[in-house]
């Protein structure tokens, strides 16, 4: 860190509209609700359970991206696969696609006129308004963000390490688990925190996927629709304060893993 010279005052006052874009209306959005609304709001049944709906479905989606996402980000990061650059590319595609399409993707796979829905509704799961189905959706539009994370942990990891375990005697898997697991699992706890931000505020996929049960950004919408602004904005101030906690502690693990690696 240095102080504030001519460089950094230019550079401060070039920032300044994208500062104000960013804030001016999250501010109007947060302080225009009053507190007895937002206290009311709080109090609605509903809207605790969409907001907790939204919460542990959208940190069932960061686990499962822990749990399926790591050896593709390994995969990635260690080894010559074929066909990894088109691999990456898909894995970003999320990112750049309207999340409209995504559902309508979903739905065209998951629904009786395709031979996978028929097969996943003969075993006894139902994709179309069910929490199985947002789950399916919050992976799919958040793995992108875990998988790079970590994939971008595990090149971090100096391959001499690994390569010193090997001579000493030790396997794939323990050099795994006692060199480079150890060094990498900041990232993947980011990883999953980033992935789950990123599913919380999801609306486009969820609304054509499962419209049921109702997700927080959904009920938003809904309440817009149906009674307008005001009754929509204390839902959403919720919604705010929730997903601005989350990336404060991004923003915590991200200099843990920079002070880690200093």
């Amino acid at each position: 860190m240095t102080k504030m010279d001519h460089m950094g005052r230019l550079f401060m006052i070039l920032s300044l509209p994208l500062i104000l874009l960013l804030t001016l209306p999250l501010i109007q959005m947060t302080t225009e609700p009053s507190f007895a609304m937002l206290m009311e709001t709080l109090a609605d049944k509903d809207v605790m359970v969409a907001i907790l709906r939204s919460l542990s479905l959208s940190l069932a989606a960061g686990i499962l991206a822990f749990a399926m996402g790591t050896p593709l980000a390994y995969l990635l990061a260690r080894k010559q696969i074929p066909g990894k650059k088109i691999i990456e590319g898909i894995i970003d595609l999320p990112i750049m696609i309207p999340h409209p399409v995504v559902g309508i993707a979903i739905l065209s796979l998951a629904g009786r006129n395709h031979p996978l829905g028929r097969f996943l509704s003969e075993i006894g799961i139902q994709i179309m308004g069910t929490k199985t189905g947002i789950v399916l959706v919050l992976i799919f539009v958040g793995l992108p963000f875990y998988i790079n994370t970590v994939k971008a942990g595990f090149e971090s990891v100096p391959l001499r390490l690994e390569n010193a375990s090997s001579t000493l005697g030790a396997g794939a898997l323990d050099t795994f688990r006692r060199v480079t697991l150890p060094l990498t699992w900041r990232h993947m706890v980011l990883g999953i925190i980033m992935c789950t931000a990123r599913a919380i505020s999801e609306f486009g996929a969820i609304v054509i996927v499962a419209y049921h049960p109702m997700t927080a950004p959904v009920m938003i919408y809904e309440r817009f629709t149906a009674y307008g602004l005001k009754y929509s904005q204390p839902v959403a101030v919720w919604l705010i304060f929730i997903s601005f906690a989350l990336f404060v502690m991004l923003r915590m693990m991200t200099r843990s893993v920079h002070q880690h690696y200093r």
